[in-house]
């Protein structure tokens, strides 16, 4: 009865005690690593992310399934410590962290200070004497204490307060280990574990065991003698062969007894009192995981679920201050609440607001500066209603705030509307401050610059708040105020970084044209496309039976663990570089082992995977026709951090430009009813022209000036030999490192693209820059520059920030170095080719011509001419275009005209 009692006193207390979490940080972020493929989380500088999106996600559980009160992470500081003083082999077997893994650790760390979670590390101990530490003080000031940790060291210190949780599946499962559990895994008690470790030797940190002695006999031992003091003592007494090696090996064993042992009084700044858990900086939170590119919404809801400062908190208001006067319109009641409140700004949000690309707007929700909001449905408007909406839409002295102007713009003229006075867009002055940022949605914004949650739409975009319509209106009403406000607040941020003009003579009227190009779209021949398709279908099949026919039996061309088979197991091939899985099989390596053998099977395997993907190509581009006959593919201002516009549903980027598949494909794009012909008009060579800009390199503008082939021209003073003297190859080269520097292209690389050794690639360059002075000192004080600033900037203030210029991880600082070579130079093309855009648009109108333009790939613009237009349309392309910025180097147009994308080329 007593004890029955004790355990219900104890029971009743327990959700009283505080709960102390520790992570071993390093052990968790290591198994993370080898949980998740590094190639599948990496950032665009190159950067791994694998270890850390693991690490992030099994904290984010682990704190909603805990709900600690106390929290704190510990890390090792080197390999160095008391343990390797004692014993020099201690974890000297150990290979070498793999590159993937260097400095992710760090980047935990900076999640962990947003998070506002303690960390801990202490030069000379593991991060497993820090948690022992915390845990034996917390336990005598009265804390339940939870370890989260990879280390079996950590059961010695399992006890009725002390529980460990072991991930035993990557970190996605963690085993709880009581004092119940440890004796059913060992039949030893948490206290007796040091003493079986000892005994067992632990390969994992070098530390020797006895030969012929296991865990079965080591926990026997234990058992029977009571304690590892108590066996020593009674060494004589142990029977056998593996008596005899316990004695030979008694000194290694004692020293095991003394490492195996946790230090539980190291020095640290902090108590378990102190570490209670703390709320986020939110704003911190989600701006690291956007430099780190992290875009999974799962992970970062789950991430800010378990603020302790979210569940400390009302809910916010829907404006700072401002309670919402929301207002569910019906028919007539429209009419009037714009004339109530549509003289100042309003936000305006619909469900396409989030870039779903939904071909109607089913809701709509405008919100006013004073706290007024509506909603309403298009569809229940009477006439009143929707001539003033029209009107409002149209008006382009009635400023709006929006988010995604260029969808609304697309989507508005399906239902008779025009927008226009569009003063903000929020999610392109989101791109403009942080280019490099991943995520410009609308709810992540609201949190990081208002600290204000939305409520985003489901996949088929709706709200997700299930039939509750009210509710769906207060959440569109709440999205048009957070546009509002973060209207307000990204006017007063763009001047800080220079992006007013931007905004406002760039990207916005770009926005506005792209709309129109959208919904444009090119004509397709149906027929030439589906015969396309089936020409790459059967090209794949043909590389599937010569690959099998040259291996002697049929194998899957699409899996890695057959190819790695066949390749270095049966055909005793080359190994390329080594992976998790075994021996890489990747484009890159294909080429390779292609140069190292003379086997036919490399080369076929490149052919399948190129037609392979051209068949994809083209299959996208037949699903994309529309019932009118043409593609409308989607353009993404906010996707390229310097400034370049991304094709996306169909992605006309993918088509190749050089190759005769790609050209073929072209033919697939016509000219469409009612007009006569494509044209397509384009810069040359228009990034080495801006690299002879920004130089001002004497040479190499006049080299554009002369009027001559510039590669001949350049190589021919590079090389040291006549104009005359300049062969193909030697053409080649310096094409390939010109534009290779005006990319950021490092020595290796271009010996990589040149397939030649990487000292004659360094040679090339230092004999380009003797003759180019101006290019190398300007590549030098571009990234000087930029580190002393943190950004780079086009031409036009364009600019892009570079954090990891100053990083101290190696790997992130060189990809930023490239990044700032190339920023300036691509940046300002970018912005060029959107001017030149811009002024070709612009000039149509005014000469009332019916021509349009279609398209913006690669830097080339494409333009369907109606009948009789042509010599017109050709002469103010070209009119235009050169004069879209005045360059040291002079811009030139290429122009060309045909039936079809491809005979347009020029």
């Amino acid at each position: 009865m007593a004890d029955s009692a004790s355990k219900k006193t104890d029971q009743t207390t327990a959700a009283d005690r505080p709960r102390l979490m520790l992570m071993d940080g390093h052990s968790l972020a290591y198994r993370a690593f080898f949980a998740l493929p590094a190639e599948n989380f990496t950032t665009a500088t190159g950067q791994p992310t694998n270890a850390i999106y693991g690490f992030a996600s099994m904290l984010a559980n682990t704190l909603r399934d805990e709900a600690p009160t106390h929290f704190a992470v510990a890390f090792d500081v080197s390999r160095k410590t008391w343990r390797s003083t004692e014993f020099p082999e201690y974890k000297a077997n150990r290979s070498k962290t793999p590159d993937e893994f260097k400095g992710q650790v760090e980047l935990i760390g900076e999640l962990l200070d947003a998070m506002k979670v303690p960390r801990f590390a202490v030069d000379g101990f593991e991060a497993d004497d820090v948690i022992a530490t915390l845990a034996t003080q917390a336990e005598a000031a009265g804390f339940d204490v939870l370890i989260v940790t990879g280390d079996r060291d950590s059961f010695q210190l399992v006890s009725e307060r002390t529980t460990v949780l072991y991930p035993t599946k990557g970190v996605s499962e963690l085993t709880r280990f009581t004092p119940e559990k440890v004796e059913e895994k060992y039949g030893l008690t948490p206290q007796q574990y040091p003493d079986f470790a000892a005994l067992r030797g632990d390969p994992s940190d070098n530390l020797p065991g006895i030969p012929g002695v296991g865990e079965k006999t080591a926990a026997k031992w234990i058992t029977q003698f009571g304690s590892f003091a108590e066996l020593v003592e009674r060494a004589d007494e142990v029977k056998g062969k593996a008596g005899q090696n316990f004695r030979d090996h008694l000194e290694a064993v004692k020293l095991n007894r003394v490492l195996t042992e946790m230090v539980k009084d190291v020095e640290l700044p902090k108590t378990p009192a102190d570490l209670e858990r703390a709320p986020y900086d939110r704003s911190a939170v989600t701006g690291v995981l956007d430099v780190l590119e992290i875009r999974n919404a799962s992970l970062r809801e789950r991430l800010l679920a378990v603020d302790p400062g979210a569940a400390e908190e009302e809910a916010p208001a829907p404006a700072a201050g401002v309670e919402l006067d929301a207002s569910v319109l019906g028919a007539g009641e429209l009419a009037p609440w714009l004339a109530a409140h549509a003289e100042g700004p309003l936000g305006v949000s619909t469900v396409d607001s989030w870039g779903l690309g939904q071909g109607n707007v089913s809701e709509v929700a405008l919100a006013a500066a004073g706290g007024a909001a509506a909603w309403f449905d298009p569809s229940a408007l009477d006439e009143a209603d929707e001539k003033a909406f029209a009107a409002w839409a149209a008006d382009a002295d009635r400023p709006k705030v929006v988010h995604n102007a260029k969808g609304l713009m697309r989507v508005f003229p399906e239902h008779g509307w025009t927008l226009a006075g569009v003063t903000m867009d929020t999610a392109l002055a989101a791109y403009l401050a942080k280019p490099g940022r991943r995520s410009f949605a609308l709810d992540v914004l609201s949190v990081e610059y208002l600290g204000r949650e939305l409520q985003p739409p489901a996949a088929d975009g709706q709200l997700a708040f299930g039939a509750d319509e009210t509710a769906e209106a207060d959440a569109l009403m709440a999205q048009a105020r957070a546009v509002l406000d973060l209207g307000d607040a990204f006017t007063a941020k763009l001047p800080e970084v220079g992006a007013v003009e931007l905004l406002h003579e760039m990207e916005l009227p770009t926005s506005e044209l792209l709309a129109r190009l959208e919904r444009a779209g090119i004509a397709a021949d149906r027929d030439h496309l589906e015969g396309m398709e089936q020409q790459f279908a059967a090209a794949v099949q043909q590389a599937v039976k010569e690959a099998h026919a040259t291996v002697g039996h049929e194998f899957n061309l699409g899996s890695p663990k057959q190819l790695q088979e066949v390749f270095f197991g049966e055909l005793d091939l080359p190994k390329t570089k080594k992976t998790k899985t075994g021996y890489t099989t990747d484009a890159d390596a294909l080429a390779w082992l292609a140069t190292q053998t003379d086997h036919e099977l490399p080369v076929i395997m490149l052919r399948h995977r190129e037609q392979a993907k051209l068949r994809v190509t083209v299959e996208g581009l037949v699903k994309a026709i529309a019932a009118d006959g043409r593609v409308h593919t989607s353009f993404s201002q906010t996707v390229a951090a310097t400034g370049r516009l991304s094709s996306t549903d169909p992605n006309l980027q993918n088509v190749p430009v050089r190759t005769d598949e790609g050209r073929a494909i072209r033919r697939g794009f016509v000219v469409g009813e009612g007009y006569e012909s494509l044209m397509t008009a384009d810069y040359s060579q228009i990034e080495l022209r801006v690299m002879a800009h920004l130089s001002e390199d004497e040479g190499l503008i006049e080299a554009f000036l002369s009027g001559e082939d510039l590669h001949t021209t350049v190589a021919s003073q590079v090389f040291g030999v006549e104009r005359s003297a300049v062969d193909a190859e030697m053409r080649r080269k310096i094409k390939a490192m010109s534009y290779g520097l005006a990319y950021g292209l490092s020595a290796f690389g271009l010996a990589q693209q040149l397939n030649i050794e990487p000292a004659e690639a360094r040679g090339l360059m230092d004999t380009f820059f003797e003759r180019f002075g101006g290019v190398r000192d300007y590549l030098q004080r571009v990234v000087d520059e930029a580190r002393a600033t943190g950004y780079t900037a086009t031409v036009f203030g364009r600019r892009r920030y570079l954090p990891d210029l100053n990083s101290d991880n190696r790997q992130r600082r060189e990809a930023a170095e490239r990044m700032a070579l190339n920023a300036p130079i691509q940046g300002t093309a970018a912005d060029i080719v959107k001017v030149a855009m811009l002024r070709v648009d612009k000039a149509l109108a005014e000469a009332g011509l019916t021509s349009r333009m279609l398209l913006q790939v690669h830097d080339e613009i494409v333009l369907e001419i109606a009948p009789g237009e042509r010599e017109r349309v050709e002469e103010l392309v070209r009119r235009e275009m050169a004069a879209a910025v005045e360059l040291r180097a002079p811009l030139d147009v290429s122009v060309g005209v045909g039936t079809d994308w491809e005979s347009a080329a020029h």
